[in-house]
């Protein structure tokens, strides 16, 4: 059910839960998403008073994980999906089934957290991009690399325990060839920013309120900045 509906400009931002919203979309021809990952919350030793963040994500049901089937292949050409470590055998077995082709690709981060928690060190994140035919990935040979870097940060500015850096969205945007995309669960908005300072439509769906009003305010901040730009 959508409890609200915002446009600004090329951007339709919905304020509902993505499981039963984007069904009643129709065809989307890109996904990119940064969905609940699957992840412990607990632990953290000497360094946890240094880890609000982590405790966010618990309290937000961030750490739940998400039902893959929300990216239909019937529904979408293709899919940017991040996603933690341990996902990865479970998402990529979905992926391979639904999709022709995808590539594992990494956002390394230049000052993660100097802990591990009985794993490896948080220091870089992966996304997943999958395809059908059509949509294969877009960009020069520069921009097709499998990697960005960017340094962590503005989860505070914008009131959001896992916030993706601009650059880290910019890249990902430069990947996809679909004029049109859809974030079904857009957060505080980094992918519809990205989206329209590179000329596509966006669709964002968010069931948190006070992160669908951070949408809104910078994604019509974002606008407004391309028409004095235009």
């Amino acid at each position: 059910m959508i409890l609200r509906e915002v446009t600004i400009g090329d951007a339709r931002l919905i304020l509902g839960d993505s499981y039963t919203v984007l069904p009643t979309l129709g065809f989307v021809p890109q996904i990119c998403t940064d969905p609940p990952y699957l992840i412990r919350t607990a632990g953290g030793g000497k360094f946890r008073a240094q880890r609000g963040h982590t405790d966010r994500i618990a309290e937000e049901g961030l750490d739940q994980g998400f039902d893959h089937s929300i990216i239909n292949p019937l529904l979408c050409g293709s899919a940017v999906v991040f996603c933690h470590n341990d996902q990865v055998p479970e998402l990529t077995t979905y992926l391979r089934g639904s999709f022709d082709r995808f590539a594992l690709c990494m956002w390394i981060k230049t000052n993660p957290m100097p802990m591990a928690n009985k794993h490896y060190q948080a220091d870089s994140e992966i996304y997943i991009h999958a395809w059908n035919r059509g949509y294969h990935p877009a960009g020069t040979l520069a921009d097709k690399k499998r990697h960005v870097m960017s340094q962590v940060g503005r989860g505070g500015q914008f009131d959001h325990p896992t916030v993706k850096p601009d650059a880290v969205m910019d890249k990902i945007i430069r990947n996809i060839a679909a004029d049109e995309i859809c974030d079904p669960f857009m957060g505080t908005g980094s992918t519809g920013v990205a989206a329209l300072k590179a000329g596509k439509r966006f669709v964002g769906i968010e069931k948190n309120e006070a992160h669908f009003e951070t949408a809104c305010r910078r994604i019509r901040a974002a606008a407004d900045a391309l028409k004095v730009a235009a």
